[in-house]
């Protein structure tokens, strides 16, 4: 019995006493636990910071659609030709005594087939 406790004093004094000091290697461990294991961990705050990042960019863009909107219905509410022309460019109606040919780009043509398939 005596020599193992001579043993493990042997390897005891062999680390440095910085790392033998019991409040540093409480802190150390905390440390690690909050970085690691915690529901607040650094992984997960990286990860809702990214979102929070990409949630601000959308909404910015859906501040903008929602401005741009805005002002094509205040357009279309204000003048009979742009409500006219809204009309006729995006439900492709037209006057009784016309003929409506449609030009499709093979971009649109091809979003029109996806659809339909």
């Amino acid at each position: 019995m005596g020599y193992t406790v001579m043993i493990r004093f042997k390897l005891i004094e062999k680390i440095p006493a910085v790392y033998r000091n019991k409040y540093l290697l409480t802190v150390i461990i905390f440390l690690i636990w909050l970085l690691l294991f915690d529901s607040n961990n650094l992984i997960a705050r990286y990860k809702e910071m990214r979102e929070l990042h990409k949630l601000k960019i959308d909404r910015e863009y859906y501040l903008k659609r929602i401005e741009a909107d805005k002002r094509k219905l205040y357009e279309l509410k204000t003048d009979n030709h742009n409500l006219e022309k809204f009309a006729r460019e995006q439900y492709l109606m037209k006057k009784p005594d016309e003929d409506l040919y449609i030009i499709l780009t093979p971009q649109e043509d091809r979003k029109i087939t996806r659809k339909n398939n």
